[in-house]
């Protein structure tokens, strides 16, 4: 399998933690992020960085159409692109939540519909990985938007894989608690803050990205070849026990 992997979002926190593990086993990277100066601080000139904004589909064929000019044909696909908008259902702006559908899930149609698309036109099999979130598997108070649009991305992964399957392409997502990245900043902002959310998971603590990275990597290689449709939960237990009550 022609070992290239494109990384969406690559500037961000998982991304970045992501490709640190996947260029240590070996792959060659495509780094993609709408901000060049992001992508210049957090690999310098190394990867093939590509400026696209991968929630249109002009913007995902610019990032293939730069991979193929460079010779490249992803086999792999991390999409780690996304955002984290909170707020009580009737307090959400509408554009807020137009935001937050865009960042999670139109870019994971758009980048995911390219990448089968490449794949297809190289007649090469390949995997995917996609980020959804603990939101999307419970209720959680104030989750409402980045719940329903998560939720749309577990869809979109089982549907595609069943598509796919026979081509070859496994299409996965892993679904995280909150985590130690800028994107979870403000959420975690003071010490208070940062207590009641590592205590609300049955094991307790903060995400680091890094674990989360290797399971995506897992997913991404050979040892994963039967795995498909799934969605890998990484929240401590958040989604699906509840925490002893003291």
């Amino acid at each position: 399998m022609n070992s290239v992997a494109l990384i969406t979002g690559a500037a961000g926190g998982l991304g970045q933690a992501l490709a640190r593990r996947l260029a240590a086993e070996g792959w060659q990277l495509v780094v993609v992020s709408r901000d060049a100066a992001r992508l210049e601080a957090a690999f310098g000139n190394a990867h093939l960085q590509v400026v696209a904004d991968c929630s249109t589909p002009a913007g995902v064929a610019q990032i293939f159409a730069e991979a193929a000019a460079a010779g490249l044909t992803p086999s792999a696909l991390a999409h780690c692109v996304g955002n984290i908008r909170l707020g009580a259902l009737h307090r959400t702006r509408e554009q807020d939540f137009r935001d937050c559908l865009e960042a999670n899930l139109i870019s994971a149609f758009h980048t995911l519909a390219g990448f089968v698309g490449a794949l297809a036109k190289a007649g090469q099999p390949g995997a995917a990985v996609l980020v959804s979130s603990a939101a999307a598997r419970v209720g959680t108070p104030n989750h409402e938007a980045v719940a329903a649009a998560k939720a749309g991305v577990e869809g979109l992964v089982r549907g595609a894989a069943a598509t796919y399957a026979g081509a070859g392409v496994r299409i996965n997502a892993v679904a995280p608690g909150i985590m130690e990245t800028p994107a979870s900043a403000r959420i975690i902002a003071n010490d208070s803050a940062r207590e009641a959310a590592a205590r609300q998971y049955p094991l307790p603590g903060i995400g680091d990205p890094a674990e989360l990275a290797g399971l995506m990597a897992w997913l991404l290689s050979p040892q994963a070849a039967r795995v498909t449709g799934q969605v890998w939960s990484m929240d401590g237990g958040f989604a699906s026990i509840r925490p002893l009550v003291k």
